[in-house]
């Protein structure tokens, strides 16, 4: 991407985003400061694996995503899953960047409960042969001490922002988020009882909610 030095590093935030929230927004921009991120890209999920499919179709989705990073430098949507067919697997999406930035460092974002679940994933190990993981960490959690977890991140773990500018892929950091108690779930239920998400999200996400209907009382639920 022009502009861009080999090794920027390039974060990669992926979710249903269904809807996307304030919670999502605010994590994406701390990393981007702290860690010097020049580019943070949103990719809204296909279909997860790991769970449900999404309540609003993709269309939605991404309209949505679209609405919430509108003017804020460095944040892009990439709307690459939402094109492939079967599950969205993060190591695919991971291959499918890597071949378009061969030398450029990609940052994995996750949640401490997703990293957590990591030896599910689908060929998991494959992850940090392509990207940096970087973990959103919240008060609650706990880094875990024994395990496979706890062996990647004595192999892999750092401290040292400047690895991740350094080399392209392979280290795990992890770094606190203000925590916002704000969930998609929690959302979806609130519109469809009647609730005005006002407030708990950017206004072009809501007035997308609103405009679509995607999760009011009349939607089809899974």
């Amino acid at each position: 991407m022009a502009g861009f030095s080999q090794l920027d590093p390039m974060a990669i935030f992926g979710g249903t985003f269904d809807p996307i929230h304030y919670g999502h927004l605010r994590t994406a921009f701390e990393l981007m400061e702290s860690l010097r991120l020049p580019e943070v890209r949103f990719l809204p999920a296909g279909t997860p694996p790991h769970r449900e499919r999404p309540v609003a179709d993709a269309r939605v989705r991404l309209e949505m995503v679209r609405a919430a990073i509108s003017g804020q430098p460095g944040f892009v949507v990439d709307d690459r899953e939402l094109h492939r067919e079967g599950p969205s697997y993060s190591v695919d999406t991971l291959l499918d960047l890597r071949a378009e930035y061969a030398h450029r460092s990609i940052c994995l974002v996750v949640g401490m409960d997703a990293f957590l679940d990591l030896p599910k994933w689908y060929h998991w190990r494959e992850i940090l042969q392509l990207a940096h993981v970087v973990v959103a960490h919240r008060p609650g959690w706990r880094v875990p001490d024994m395990g496979p977890l706890s062996e990647l991140l004595v192999d892999r773990g750092t401290g040292r922002a400047g690895d991740l500018h350094e080399t392209r892929a392979g280290r795990i950091y992890i770094h606190a988020v203000t925590q916002l108690e704000i969930s998609s779930t929690a959302i979806r239920e609130f519109v469809f009882n009647g609730g005005d998400p006002r407030f708990l999200m950017p206004d072009g996400v809501r007035k997308t909610i609103l405009d679509s209907g995607c999760y009011a009382r009349h939607t089809e639920r899974t």
